[in-house]
């Protein structure tokens, strides 16, 4: 299973696969119908406080990072990607949406890693 990233706003398409946006909010303008969800994890979010804080300044990338990847731990989220893993069934790919316009400093970056690494490592979420 390979897993993408790609913006909310573009159109999906069958190479896509299972896809999930990561945002807790809704991307403006986009109806339900147009994104084609199979999930919505906004539970995998960064913090409103933290998505505030870092308002997609690359320069606070570096701790942005940091400060999420720390929430995660926090907030169990292996264990939430293991079951986004487990809905995806046979999928050949799951692709996670978001809607900064930053295709390199966002937080679907960070969850992909998150995303690999449980899928690569099937004990990894009866650690947490």
């Amino acid at each position: 299973m390979e897993v993408r990233l790609k913006r909310a706003y573009a159109m999906p398409t069958r190479g896509d696969g299972y896809r999930i946006l990561v945002d807790r909010l809704w991307p403006r303008g986009i109806s339900k119908e147009r994104l084609k969800l199979d999930a919505w994890a906004k539970n995998l979010a960064p913090s409103t406080e933290l998505r505030k804080w870092f308002a997609h300044d690359p320069e606070k990338w570096p701790e942005f990072e940091k400060r999420y990847r720390a929430e995660l731990t926090q907030a169990k989220a292996t264990v939430v990607v293991r079951n986004l893993l487990a809905q995806a069934g046979r999928a050949k790919v799951v692709t996670l949406l978001y809607g900064a316009k930053d295709e390199e400093h966002n937080e679907a970056v960070v969850l992909r890693d998150l995303f690999e690494r449980v899928r690569y490592d099937k004990t990894i979420a009866s650690r947490d």
